[in-house]
This record gives structure tokens, C-alpha cells and sequence, in this order.
């Protein structure tokens, strides 16, 4: 009797748990999602712990061969151990339930050491590394003292000491621990999401290829137009797809013009309100950039999940950049820049620059992992020739194109060029993305935006006028 009463009440404990658990699955209780379960850091960490795990277990099996050896020596002891199993093994059924269901990617031997190459946001596990760990196994500190290396050009959390903009602070996250069997199944959704590590650059890595001034213009008008504080999101595209719900797969931040959706038309535009000062109606917009840390959005059929990320700032510089005076747009002319479909189209359209505050003399195509201190820019040139005739063309393009060694071909004339220079506060490491059309993987040289002119003639003589005298208005 003395027995049974503990078994009784163990009985009765199981029994007071399952029927909270059967009652919570009734109400409606769902365990919250990982934020980062879409990461591309997160990923790349998780697949560099794995490739760890699997060569320090090829190391254990090449060192123990006598074990190997021993065992094979000795079927009738293993038989022997097969019909004769130890009685304490069945004593702790869930110890051993929880070893099974222990995360794969979790190094047993020590898991917070992580691989020291994890922290290159370009090119994820080294392969000479690789090599020289394989054969020097018994001194794994020198290795982490190598990756450390200032000298080594895979390490882009080292600071360039020739580099006099270069602020101290590391631009790469730190590794975070070995992710959960929940954290590898979400990993296996988001495998081939995108974006992906080699997608990211540390823009200090990028050398110095432009004059970094984004802003500088011999005459230039900007219209201010806000951040988009109002929210006005929609993920459809009224030039590229007219009338079509969803048309761009991807969400849009619109500034200027309040109405602008599927169904705008010259009339619907002109009637409406806008964001803009001196009553600038046109409509300006790019896609979203998200915070993929953050579980939002998850159940989006074309993948851009995470948290939209207001820009932080917006400038609309309207500029000079060829050799003759420009002349004014026509009301309605519409225009594009880049090409969302430029990881699969190729290149010829794709007009992608991402660079960061303080480092704006590097320009990349890549998403750049700026420092604690900067923030992340988008730099936006729209085409500035047009044929003189045409407010829109079949393919959205031949009707203004882009300068050919600063001067417009022959038979198009010179109008203001629009630049759209975005910043964003984003998280540390790679752990942001643009909206995208799903097959091209948040790719950032599919980076693109849209503008329609409605500004008032008046306005747009105003801003002639100030790029040809040389003004900044």
C-alpha cells in the first residue's frame, strides 16, 4: 500500500497537467513565433554550428579508430549486451526522450563557442579556415586568434586602421545560442527566402568610389513630402499594373499624393490631396524595407515578412545632371527607375546604390552593414532624357531615358532629374530586406521606384527655373 499511493498521486498529477493542456488548446493559446525565424543572420549561424558539429564529429571518428576496432573484436560481448540490456536504461524513459529531442545544431561539447568566421556578412564559413582547422584540431584558440586577424580580409568586424572614417563600433551583430528544433523547423521554411548572407557587405569593405556628397547639384529644387507619416501603404503599382489588386507583390510606401492606388488616372490624381508643400500632388514611391527580426506580416504569400521600416528620412532633389539646360516635365509623365525583376532580367535595367551616413563616397549594390553610428541609404536616380512627345511608353522606359556620358541622346530633350535619397535605421547585422516579387529573393539590386509629375505648372516652371540659374530652392 505504501507503494501505491505515490503512484497514485503521480497519476494524478499527469492527469491535472493533461487536462490543462487539452483546455488551453481549446481556448485558443498558441505559442508566439520566433522573431528572428526569418533572419538571415540567423540562418547563416545556424548553418555554420551545423557544418561545426559535422566536422568535429568526423575529427572524433578519425581519432578513436581503436574503439572502432575494438568493438568490431567483440559481437558476441555487443550480442551479449543486445539480449542482457541494462535495467537502469528503462528507469529515465523521458531523460532519454529529451536527448532525442536535443537541437542537432547544438555542439554538445560546448555550445556557446562559436565559429569566429560567422561574424562575415559576405562569404559565411572560410574554406582555407576550414582546412587549416581540419589539420590543426588540438589548438582551436590559435584558430579564433587568426579569424581576429586584422589582416584577414574575411573578418570585416576588424576595423581598417588605414581607414580614418572608421568608426569603432562593429556593424555585425554578435553570434547569438544554437537555435531550438522549433528555431530549425521555421529555418526550413525560410531557407530559400532570401536575403542571403552574401547579400550583405560591410561598408567598409566597399572601397571609395564616388565623390560622397548625394545632394550636391549646381542648381536644384527638392520637394518636401514627409516620411510617409500618414501610412499610406499598398502593395499595387497603377503605372507598371494598372487596375490589378496586388500587381507589384510587394508593399509600397507612397509619399505626396493621398489617393494613389490600382485605380489611379490622371483626373483621380490631379483631385486629390497630398503630403507635399506648394500643393505637389505628384506621387512618389519605392518598395518597403523590413526589420526581419520581427514576427509580422508572417503569413504573406509572396515572403516579405518582418516589420515595415519607416524611413527616417526622405529627400525629393529634383537636379541637373547633364551638360544643357533642362526644360520643364510634362504634367503626368510618368517614370521608373530600376528594375524589380533584376536578379532574374539580368542587369541592364537595375540602377540598385545602397551606401550608409558618413560613408557616402562607397556605393554598393549590395545591403551594407553600416556601423552603430549610421544608418542605411537608398539612392534612387530616375532617367532625365525625354523624347519630347510621350507621358508614358509600352515599357515604361523609351519614352525618358538615362544620359549617355552626361549629355541626352540625340532627339530627347533635358528635364529635371529626380533623386530620392532614403535613410533607415535598421537592426544590427543581416537582418533586414526589401519587399520583393518572390522569385527574385529580396535580391537588393532589384531595388526600384516609381514617380507620376502632378505638380501645379507654376510649381514646376518655379523648379526650372532654380536648376538653370544654379539655385538651390
Amino acid at each position: 500500500m505504501s507503494r501505491s499511493k505515490p503512484v497514485a498521486a503521480a497519476v494524478s498529477t499527469l492527469a491535472l497537467v493533461a487536462g490543462g493542456l487539452v483546455s488551453a488548446a481549446v481556448i485558443g493559446v498558441a505559442t508566439p513565433a520566433r522573431a528572428d525565424h526569418c533572419d538571415p543572420a540567423e540562418q547563416g549561424r545556424q548553418q555554420t554550428q551545423q557544418d561545426n558539429q559535422n566536422r568535429n564529429q568526423n575529427r572524433q571518428n578519425a581519432q578513436d579508430p581503436n574503439q572502432n576496432r575494438q568493438n568490431t573484436q567483440n559481437p558476441d560481448q555487443n550480442q551479449q549486451d543486445a539480449q542482457n540490456p541494462d535495467p537502469n536504461l528503462d528507469q529515465n524513459p523521458d531523460q532519454d526522450a529529451q536527448n532525442r529531442n536535443q537541437d542537432p545544431n547544438q555542439n554538445p561539447q560546448n555550445p556557446d563557442q562559436n565559429n569566429p568566421n560567422d561574424q562575415d556578412p559576405q562569404n559565411g564559413q572560410d574554406t582555407q579556415n576550414t582546412n587549416q582547422n581540419r589539420q590543426n584540431p588540438q589548438n582551436p584558440d590559435q584558430n579564433q586568434q587568426d579569424a581576429q586577424d586584422p589582416q584577414n580580409p574575411q573578418n570585416p568586424n576588424q576595423n581598417d586602421p588605414n581607414d580614418p572614417n572608421d568608426p569603432s563600433q562593429d556593424p555585425s551583430e554578435q553570434p547569438s545560442q544554437p537555435a531550438d528544433d522549433g528555431d530549425n523547423a521555421e529555418a526550413e521554411k525560410c531557407a530559400d527566402l532570401g536575403p542571403f548572407l552574401e547579400d550583405f557587405i560591410d561598408i567598409r569593405r566597399v572601397p571609395p568610389n564616388s565623390r560622397g556628397n548625394l545632394l550636391q547639384a549646381r542648381g536644384s529644387f527638392v520637394s518636401a513630402c514627409g516620411t510617409n507619416g500618414n501610412g499610406h501603404n499598398n502593395p499595387d503599382n497603377f503605372i507598371v499594373a494598372p487596375g490589378v489588386r496586388n500587381g507589384a507583390h510587394h508593399l509600397h510606401d507612397y509619399v505626396g499624393n493621398v489617393s494613389t492606388d490600382a485605380f489611379s488616372t490622371d483626373q483621380s490624381l490631379a483631385a486629390a490631396g497630398t503630403t507635399c508643400r506648394f500643393n505637389d500632388r505628384s506621387t512618389y514611391f519605392w518598395p518597403v524595407l523590413r526589420d526581419r527580426k520581427v514576427d509580422d506580416n508572417v503569413s504573406d504569400p509572396d515572403g516579405n515578412v518582418g516589420r515595415v521600416l519607416r524611413p527616417r528620412s526622405v529627400t525629393l532633389q529634383f537636379r541637373n545632371n547633364t551638360g544643357s539646360r533642362v526644360v520643364a516635365m510634362p504634367r503626368f509623365l510618368r517614370l521608373i527607375t530600376g528594375d524589380a525583376k533584376a536578379a532574374t532580367n539580368g542587369g541592364a535595367n537595375a540602377r540598385a546604390a545602397w551606401t550608409c551616413t558618413g560613408f557616402t563616397n562607397r556605393i554598393t549594390t549590395k545591403y551594407p552593414l553600416c556601423p552603430r553610428s549610421s544608418q542605411v541609404v537608398r539612392l534612387l536616380d530616375f532617367p532625365s532624357c525625354w523624347d519630347g512627345q510621350n507621358t508614358d511608353s509600352a515599357n515604361h522606359r523609351t519614352h525618358v531615358v538615362f544620359p549617355q556620358n552626361g549629355r541626352c541622346p540625340q532627339g530627347t530633350r533635358a528635364v529635371p532629374q529626380l533623386r530620392m535619397v532614403l535613410t533607415y535605421s535598421v537592426p544590427q547585422g543581416a537582418s533586414y530586406a526589401l519587399d520583393a516579387f518572390p522569385e527574385q529573393k529580396h535580391n537588393p539590386v532589384t531595388d526600384h521606384a516609381d514617380f507620376a509629375n502632378v505638380m501645379p505648372d507654376r510649381l514646376m516652371a518655379f523648379a526650372v527655373n532654380c536648376i538653370n540659374r544654379g539655385r538651390r530652392c
